[in-house]
């Protein structure tokens, strides 16, 4: 093997299922938050972090944009995991018998659609896969976990129901933190850059800064905004475009970017996912 790649959550989370398909030569390493993921590849217990930022459907994961900043780590890739979600119930239960299912509040309203269909009540739990893990502890045929079919794998159970989730897109974004940059082309499907700024206190400042990305021809894919510690007047943006920033264009654009920041660093260049596209 590899080395580890640490996640947030139980074995069994959408998480781990990303870090099987984009690294299956790592063990996964489970962990309770997206601090402790972070901490771990930061003081060595795992090379990699995989660490999700965003949903198609949910949107973007504050957490994590708020621990980026001061993790100490760099992004390498990205990874793009479609979330099916299915009903999984104890050996032997049927559809029929469910009355509740447990899933994360994030997950129960994109299958609300299936869970009102078939009178199902949905029950917060803090994690997918713990909720995997305790139906198959509770043993109880009405009680029933809304997680991946890799926790029904992992802890034995019965797959009620398959793909419940409301939209047929339902996609989360991961990104694959290491403790060192990795800024050399690779992939077949472009680059991508990372970073954060804070603009200057100068009147229209993000709208010049924003200028060097257009006139040079610059993609920017995204474009976010956030308060830095509880200030109404320090903002920080979270930014991400297509190229290299040895690209002549790319290169000119943070140049000019910079003539109207405070502060600019670069998190990470990266390949783009093929399911970007």
């Amino acid at each position: 093997m590899t080395g580890k790649i640490a996640f947030q959550g139980e074995l069994g989370a959408y998480g781990h299922q990303a870090c099987a398909d984009a690294r299956p030569d790592y063990t996964p390493l489970p962990c309770t938050t997206f601090h402790e993921t972070m901490a771990a590849v930061r003081e060595g217990h795992a090379e990699l972090g995989m660490v999700a930022v965003e949903n198609s459907i949910y949107g973007r994961v504050a957490d994590v944009h708020s621990l980026l900043p001061e993790s100490g780590l760099h992004i390498v890739a990205e990874a793009f995991v479609r979330v099916h979600v299915n009903l999984l119930g104890v050996k032997g239960a049927r559809l029929d018998q469910v009355r509740e299912a447990h899933g994360h509040v994030v997950i129960l309203p994109q299958c609300s659609k299936f869970l009102q269909a078939h009178a199902i009540k949905g029950v917060i739990s803090s994690d997918n896969a713990r909720a995997a893990r305790e139906i198959a502890e509770r043993g109880d045929p009405t009680h029933a976990a809304l997680a991946s079919e890799m926790a029904a794998q992992i802890y034995g159970l019965d797959v009620l129901a398959r793909h419940i989730e409301d939209r047929p897109d339902n996609t989360t974004r991961f990104l694959i933190m290491a403790r060192a940059a990795d800024y050399t082309r690779r992939g077949d499907h472009g680059m991508m850059t990372s970073f954060l700024f804070r603009v200057r206190n100068i009147p229209a400042a993000l709208y010049k800064a924003m200028g060097g990305f257009a006139t040079n021809g610059v993609n920017m894919v995204k474009l976010e905004s956030y308060m830095v510690d509880g200030s109404f007047t320090a903002t920080q943006f979270f930014a991400e475009i297509e190229g290299h920033p040895e690209d002549p264009n790319v290169a000119l654009a943070l140049e000019e970017l910079r003539y109207f920041t405070s502060s600019l660093r670069i998190l990470g260049t990266y390949p783009a996912d093929p399911l970007r596209r």
